[in-house]
């Protein structure tokens, strides 16, 4: 049984609503004068992460749980922490910022010291600063009467061909009905990214069929690493980066070696996200295994896009709480019409609502402009959703009417499904062996097809290290997953549940020089597929109390075809999975959505989408 939105015939769509439970929201001495501050000594309980705070990778490829062993944590001298004051006092924000430094200097004892200590003065959505100091400086400035809370800068990490059809949203010529067509393809609309950049010369990015900027906007494009205003177009009209906050809490800063310290994508995250929500078209596909001809757009393919870059190519994807503040402070002042934040951090432990992008989204939200973030990657655990306060559209994943089955058949005639990309020729009866020991993978694998259980403390075997090594397949054996790896060109890995995998292994080891054939995946669209929640997409309620649904809404986020940035790769484009690819998806609809009813508050566009369901049984062929 599932639930999908079905809009009344000004915008008629149709996502994946699905019920998940209820969720509840809701020492060191002084300096004075210019006396450099010694340092206290080093506070294990800052920055610590618990278990379920530890990052994962932002692929979103893994999502069986692997518990976190904890190391030290790395504490700077001078920790970087977030005052929050609350609404401005001043309409110039300069006087915003000289307000700022002054409470610091009744700590500090100066002016130039306060300066020195700031990172971030948050003085246009909302009035706040970060800066670094001492655990005991900080500590006295949480008494100020301005200051309303105290946080610490933590961290935070990055949580399509079909997806539009499959939602109701057809872009044919004969489809001149329905709510892409009514708002001209979002035309007008500015959408906010806060993310790990954009690569603009992808071409999802051109501006061909663009009018003029809005005169409303009052963003810009800055000049820095690798990027200057000329990558800027009438389709990316703002792009801005920040990384003080991060930077300021690292053992090593990140520098150009690593990293674009511009709002040029080093990552990929960022890319694939503004793509989504709001690419424009782009034909002739070239990723194996898609219908050839295929067209790529973004939810609001003709919306504007900028850009905010505060998420960084650090362990897979981190990005520092001040350092989204103060996207969310400029994103407010530039006049953004939506913010797509495909961000998180850990399911809630305690009443702080404070924490992570809750009260910057409050001001958004105050301010018209929807908020739309990903309900994480924590998988079927119980209260593993992130992004709970009632403000934000908080969004989880499903997969799409979509499948890749692979047929894998033995000599005695039995069958096997698994899942693949793989449209190389046929692998004719070839031996196959099951290993999880990669010491001498190059003495066993040649010419044969490897079966590998990729569960538990093994290290998981990679397409690619097999291919090295002679190997001319891969079987890998997983929890259930709806995700997909990427595999070499016309080197077939299959991916298979671990109640198929097993009775394969079975078959195999009970029978004696038991060989396998691999035949092309077949691609079934259509009523046939199951659609159904993501494994990987994290469930309610929220880890408090159950008195508010969340996640609010759930799209596609499965195998959603985006472009990647230029790597050594065979082709531009890949698909990805993961709540954060979801979240776009909605914020894209979420753009016409105000373009079709500009009167309509973010609260009333939340409730539109969140309350339109109806019951959706069927029994299909193919479940992920």
């Amino acid at each position: 049984m599932k639930r999908f939105l079905k809009m009344d015939s000004s915008f008629r769509l149709c996502f994946a609503a699905i019920a998940f439970g209820f969720v509840f929201i809701t020492n060191g001495k002084l300096s004075s004068g210019t006396t450099p501050r010694e340092a206290d000594p080093p506070q294990a309980s800052y920055l610590a992460f618990s278990p379920e705070a530890a990052p994962p990778a932002m692929s979103d490829m893994d999502d069986e749980f692997v518990p976190y062993k904890p190391v030290p944590p790395f504490v700077p001298e001078f920790p970087v922490f977030i005052f929050y004051l609350g609404e401005r006092k001043h309409d110039d924000p300069m006087l915003v910022t000289q307000s700022h430094l002054q409470i610091l200097k009744s700590v500090l004892g100066s002016e130039e010291a306060a300066k020195k200590s700031m990172v971030y003065s948050y003085h246009h959505g909302f009035s706040g600063f970060a800066a670094k100091l001492k655990p005991a400086e900080a500590e006295k400035l949480k008494s100020h009467p301005e200051v309303i809370i105290l946080l610490e800068n933590r961290k935070l990490v990055m949580q399509t061909t079909r997806t539009w059809d499959y939602l109701g949203q057809f872009s044919t010529p004969t489809s001149s009905k329905g709510l892409l067509f009514e708002t001209n393809m979002g035309n007008g609309a500015i959408i906010g990214v806060i993310d790990s950049g954009i690569w603009s010369e992808s071409g999802a990015f051109d501006d061909d069929v663009y009018g003029p900027i809005p005169k409303r906007w009052k963003g810009k494009c800055v000049s820095a690493d690798q990027f200057s205003p000329a990558d800027c177009n009438r389709k990316l009209i703002g792009a801005k980066y920040y990384i003080d906050g991060l930077n300021a809490d690292l053992k090593t800063s990140i520098n150009s070696t690593t990293e674009y310290l511009s709002p040029r994508d080093r990552n990929g995250h960022g890319t694939q996200v503004s793509s989504t929500v709001a690419g424009s078209f782009v034909s002739n596909m070239t990723l194996p295994g898609l219908p050839s001809g295929s067209i790529m757009r973004g939810g609001a393919p003709k919306a504007h896009i900028a850009m905010y870059k505060a998420c960084w190519d650090v362990e897979g994807g981190m990005c520092s709480v001040a350092d989204v503040w103060k996207a969310f402070d400029e994103a407010i002042h530039d006049g953004v019409d939506v913010l797509s934040v495909s961000i998180g951090g850990s399911a809630l432990k305690s009443l702080d609502v404070e924490i992570d992008i809750a009260i910057p989204a409050l001001h958004a939200v105050n301010k018209g402009i929807p908020v739309v973030s990903p309900a994480g990657n924590g998988g079927s655990r119980f209260s593993s959703v992130v992004n709970v306060s009632p403000w934000i559209l908080t969004v989880a994943a499903t997969t799409l009417d979509r499948s890749f089955p692979t047929l894998i058949t033995l000599e005695n005639n039995k069958t096997f499904l698994g899942q693949s990309l793989y449209t190389g020729p046929e692998i004719g009866f070839t031996e196959v062996i099951s290993t999880n020991d990669h010491s001498n993978l190059d003495q066993i694998t040649k010419g044969k097809v490897v079966m590998h259980f990729s569960m538990g403390p093994v290290t998981p075997l990679t397409p690619d290290v097999v291919q090295k090594n002679g190997g001319i397949g891969l079987i890998d054996v997983r929890n259930p997953s709806d995700n997909r790896v990427e595999c070499p060109v016309n080197f077939p890995c299959i991916y298979m549940d671990l109640e198929v995998g097993s009775e394969l292994y079975f078959n195999i080891q009970t029978t004696s020089s038991l060989k396998i054939k691999i035949s092309p995946h077949k691609t079934i669209i259509g009523e046939s597929v199951a659609t159904k929640v993501a494994k990987s997409s994290a469930r309610g309620p929220s880890s408090f109390s159950p008195a508010i649904l969340k996640p609010d809404i759930a799209a596609p986020g499965v195998t959603l075809l985006t472009p990647r940035i230029p790597t050594n790769e065979d082709t531009s484009e890949f698909v990805y999975s993961g709540t954060s690819m979801a979240t776009p998806v909605i914020a894209g609809i979420v753009a016409l959505l105000k373009i079709s009813h500009p009167n309509w508050s973010p609260a009333a566009i939340k409730s539109a989408l969140a309350t339109t369901g109806f019951v959706y049984v069927s029994s299909k062929l193919f479940s992920h």
